[in-house]
């Protein structure tokens, strides 16, 4: 898939601290000390490289990690953790892919999205 004409790179050796909220897709080789988020919803992305630290919580649609967030991450589409990925953490999730390797130190929470922690599901519709 080609990136979107919004990508943008923080890359090794680039050190933010400080809350970032995107659009598009979001590639981190560096480190981030703050929060992840998207302006919009939409179909945005995080990639956390391998070498990538992410120091606080994720809020996006999609992200692939295969570095390191301590945090809890929030997804309302698709978690992929990749063989080298560490989330020190919970991860809440609808769709996730998790490979041999992968570490998380927390739990994994199903169902969770933005929405969800604005209105939950009446109990009859979470027991079905």
């Amino acid at each position: 898939m080609a990136f979107s004409n919004s990508h943008t790179l923080i890359s090794k050796g680039t050190n933010i601290v400080g809350d970032i909220h995107f659009t598009g897709d979001l590639q981190i080789e560096g480190r981030v000390t703050g929060n992840i988020m998207v302006e919009g919803g939409g179909d945005a992305k995080l990639v956390v490289a391998n070498n990538g630290v992410v120091e606080g919580e994720v809020r996006v649609p999609m992200v692939v990690i295969n570095g390191k967030v301590v945090g809890n991450v929030f997804s309302t589409k698709h978690v992929e953790l990749a063989s080298k990925a560490v989330v020190e953490g919970n991860v809440h999730y609808n769709l996730i892919e998790m490979v041999k390797g992968a570490q998380v130190n927390g739990a994994l929470v199903y169902g969770a999205s933005e929405k969800s922690h604005q209105a939950m599901p009446s109990e009859s519709e979470a027991t079905e």
